[in-house]
């Protein structure tokens, strides 16, 4: 507990009933309430209702000093920003000084770090050790149905039909969406879940088990995948290695499905955006499809005659 903890144990209670009747993730309670405890050890003891926007312009700012990225102060600011409307709602601030702060400038259209076909075969096979049939399932589940690791982590037994071929899928924004599981994939997700580890609870009804017994987390299946990643690289010079991460896969899908020709609106439907917008980041072309394009053009630039002379 950090030393001014104690002076806002009713509030952080109260955020953190408000985040689990709002129907926040366990994954987004634990960082907005790390977030927004970070913020108020800063205040070294001042009372809420005294708070105003530029002490929390001044540790957004720290925060940006510190060299964290764009999207970090943002998520920060956003951790923030929901504690002071949580008080406001249950009524015990009347004022939010977090509100009308504008958020840093992300880069736009950067385009996404991905592995193309032939490199997602190599990653698939370098994932390996005791536990390999649970996480190759897991990684064809974000490489080849585009899920988010948050969506892996809360799969149920019960959420995949093998009749249907069809995996019941609980996304950002509370939402359900319903992703066909190819043909390819299914037996090996069928032979994960055969071989699914005894829980330490036997109510446990997680679709992945750690080696504790317990539902595998997030934090255990980006472990799992940096791990495997390394193994993928571990032939590339360390200066020319990239910064491959789970959610690399879940790229990997998208970029897949569009070059090969599927409409925007399906990849849409199938990552769980809730915004076109969103899925457009997915457009990009690589240097040699640019290529390959101008190299189908076909120039022909007539010869100019000769000029007659008398």
């Amino acid at each position: 507990m950090t030393e001014y903890e104690n002076d806002y144990e009713e509030e952080l209670e109260a955020f953190l009933i408000w985040m689990k009747d709002a129907g926040f993730t366990a994954y987004t309670q634990k960082s907005y309430l790390a977030d927004v405890r970070e913020f108020l050890n800063g205040l070294n003891g001042k009372r809420l209702e005294s708070v105003k926007k530029l002490h929390v312009v001044s540790y957004l700012t720290s925060v940006r000093e510190r060299g964290v990225s764009d999207s970090t102060r943002n998520r920060k600011h956003a951790s923030i920003n929901c504690l002071f409307r949580a008080l406001i709602e249950l009524e015990l601030l009347t004022v939010n000084p977090a509100a009308g702060i504008k958020k840093s400038k992300t880069e736009k259209n950067r385009e996404p770090v991905y592995l193309d076909e032939g490199d997602l075969q190599q990653f698939l096979s370098a994932v390996s050790g005791k536990y390999r049939s649970r996480n190759l399932a897991v990684f064809l589940l974000m490489s080849y149905m585009g899920l988010r690791v948050g969506e892996v982590h809360t799969l149920n037994l019960n959420d995949y039909s093998p009749d249907r071929r069809s995996l019941r899928v609980f996304g950002k924004g509370r939402k359900w969406r319903n992703v066909p599981v190819p043909d390819a994939v299914a037996p090996y997700l069928e032979e994960a879940i055969a071989g699914r580890l005894s829980p330490w609870r036997s109510k446990e009804e997680a679709m992945f088990i750690s080696q504790k017994g317990r539902r595998l987390s997030i934090r255990g299946i980006q472990g799992i995948a940096a791990g495997t990643f390394e193994r993928f690289q571990q032939s590339v010079p360390e200066a020319h290695r990239r910064p491959y991460s789970s959610h690399k896969l879940r790229h990997s899908f998208a970029t897949m499905l569009l070059r090969k020709g599927a409409d925007l609106r399906t990849v849409q439907e199938l990552l769980g955006h809730s915004s076109i917008q969103t899925t457009t980041v997915y457009t990009h072309i690589t240097s040699r499809e640019k290529e390959e394009a101008m190299a189908k053009l076909e120039i022909s630039i007539p010869v100019k005659e000769a000029a007659i002379t008398e």
